[in-house]
């Protein structure tokens, strides 16, 4: 089955604090997936100080929620972020996993469902 969405829901004392060491790494392959890697370095590090930011700050970040085939979404409802393909060709679970492996090596604790509540935007 084609994955469309992946969420990684935050479990036991992980918190939106433990994601800062490894979002720039996770966002990097975001881009880098979906052929959205600014040009210019400056632009890189706005969005990655943007979003490590608020995770300092053990607050929900931004995310990545550009126009592209993968958007890297913070909901309001739960400590959670999720993958989801804006493509019907896209499939996640490579791009999962990957997040997956950044996370474990950080310490997070975390769930992984797929295809999950995929009726919202």
């Amino acid at each position: 089955m084609k994955v469309f969405s992946t969420h990684f829901v935050l479990r036991g004392k992980s918190d939106y604090r433990d994601l800062a060491p490894v979002f720039p790494d996770m966002l990097k392959a975001l881009l880098e997936e979906i052929g959205q890697m600014p040009e210019e370095e400056e632009i890189l590090q706005m969005f990655i100080d943007m979003n490590v930011s608020d995770l300092e700050r053990n607050r929900k970040p931004e995310g990545y929620n550009r126009k592209g085939k993968i958007r890297l979404i913070f909901p309001t409802d739960r400590k959670e972020f999720y993958l989801k393909a804006y493509s019907k060709t896209t499939d996640l679970s490579k791009m999962a996993e990957r997040f997956g492996v950044l996370l474990d090596s950080a310490g997070v604790k975390f769930e992984v469902l797929q295809n999950d509540r995929t009726d919202f935007d």
